[in-house]
């Protein structure tokens, strides 16, 4: 006796998988109870429909591409594109598709790799992440670059970044991208901001439409263009919070869910770690280059400064001085008032040096009570006089140092490129020798290698 066998449909409506026939132009001619599985769509919904109007907008021209090779006798085993869910959600699908000439139809069965596809997309998002912070850029360029990889991920138009500076108890944002707000400025931990309360608690947070009404009153303020979904995520090390990541959207169209909160959480460790692995070695840059006392740059870093721009200069005919700075009695101010009181008017004697210049020149500590300028791009020697004057009569302003009035002097020594040499050594032993001259001639000066100027 013959088995019975069910009915081919109820065959198909048992696969997982979803099989699809289309005629020629494209339109649903059949699909099995699996495609509403994995679409959100009923066979009701979609026969006669065409199917491209259901594929991603970014996947459309070449699902069309394919559909056109398959028809033309190419048939494809694991073509992948990504479709709208009824829901809105996208779904990555692989189709394994022929054409029947006989049949004038085309035949797919399309298996549902979401998951795959998101394992796959956030272990790459990893790797780049990790390539991203070994970089030669600044943090802002790193930030930038984790945003191009997050928008692979998830839709990310409007991105920021925070970061949590514990000892200040400030906030600040190193990089802000949205369509509406310009960046806010450094700000309190304990400011009422979604992003602190992120910061502040270690915890993701998600807040939609649906979710704002039943949100603590705090969380319901708004600072700047209301948003649709609000998405942020900590930026955890294995000790604290650093800061915090956040995408936001304001359409309809753009929606975000806890697979995406869970998305993001999931890069944001390797994120925090990149993030703290740039700002450490920026540190450590900053430390190997500059003046512990003064904050500004040290010998080694202006030497290398000067070379860079010496070449400029010659490329570019370009005219530069450098000014060599010494201070007058300052080991007799050292003597009376001790060392503390010393230091801070080195700081401030730095400090007033960087004020008198553009934002093109570089103000150096040399050691002592030395410092030295390099003035990029003059158009005149007298130029570079006049700096130096501006320099000298600051400096001679009072200091108000811990209750003590105090006042110093400077020789300073002027050296010119192209005049008094091409290369670092000369021009830097002009200077040098011109600053002395300066100073046996009773400080307060100015000096070139032909003239002396001041009080």
């Amino acid at each position: 006796m013959e088995a019975d066998h069910p009915p081919l449909e109820t065959v198909m409506d048992l696969l997982l998988d979803a099989v699809c026939v289309v005629d020629r132009e494209g339109r649903y001619l059949y699909v099995n109870a699996g495609y509403e599985r994995i679409f959100g769509y009923s066979a009701a919904e979609v026969l006669g429909q065409p199917m491209i109007d259901l594929v991603h907008p970014d996947d459309r021209e070449r699902t069309l591409r394919a559909a056109r090779e398959i028809m033309g006798g190419q048939p494809k085993l694991h073509f992948r594109n990504r479709y709208i869910r009824k829901d809105g959600r996208a779904v990555d699908v692989q189709w394994s598709a022929r054409w029947s000439e006989h049949e004038n139809v085309r035949i797919a069965v399309g298996h549902d790799v979401t998951e795959l596809r998101r394992a796959e997309s956030m272990q790459a998002a990893l790797l780049a992440i990790s390539e991203a912070a070994q970089g030669d850029g600044d943090l802002r360029a790193m930030i930038a670059g984790i945003h191009e990889i997050i928008g692979r991920l998830l839709p990310a138009t409007n991105c920021f970044v925070a970061l949590y500076d514990a000892q200040r108890g400030t906030v600040e944002f190193p990089y802000f991208v949205d369509e509406y707000d310009t960046p806010p400025g450094t700000m309190p931990i304990d400011a009422a901001t979604l992003c602190n309360e992120v910061i502040r608690t270690g915890q993701a947070l998600l807040l939609t439409p649906d979710d704002l009404p039943d949100a603590p009153s705090h969380l319901r303020q708004v600072i700047g263009h209301d948003a649709l979904d609000w998405l942020g995520v900590p930026l955890c090390t294995s000790d604290r919070v650093i800061g915090a990541l956040v995408v936001q959207s304001y359409h309809s169209t753009v929606r975000y869910s806890a697979e995406d909160k869970q998305l993001l959480q999931f890069v944001s460790e390797q994120i925090a770690a990149a993030i703290e692995r740039k700002r450490s070695r920026a540190l450590l840059e900053h430390l190997v280059g500059h003046d512990p006392l003064t904050e500004l740059p040290n010998r080694n870093f202006f030497h290398e400064r000067l070379e860079q721009a010496l070449v400029a200069a010659q490329r570019e005919n370009l005219r530069l001085a450098v000014l060599y700075l010494d201070l007058d009695g300052f080991k007799g101010i050292n003597d009376r008032y001790g060392h503390d009181l010393g230091d801070l008017l080195l700081r401030e004697v730095g400090q007033r040096i960087h004020r008198c210049v553009r934002q093109s020149d570089m103000v150096a500590r040399l050691g002592g009570d030395e410092f030295v300028v390099m003035l990029y791009g003059i158009a005149h020697a007298e130029h570079a006089h006049m700096a130096a004057e501006q320099i000298r009569k600051v400096l001679l302003e009072p200091y108000v140092l811990e209750g003590h009035t105090v006042q110093i002097s400077a020789s300073i020594g002027i050296a010119l490129h192209p005049e008094h040499g091409e290369d670092k050594k000369p021009l830097l032993r002009h200077a040098d020798n011109a600053m002395y001259a300066a100073k046996r001639n009773g400080g307060n000066r100015l000096a070139s290698d032909t003239a002396l100027q001041g009080d």
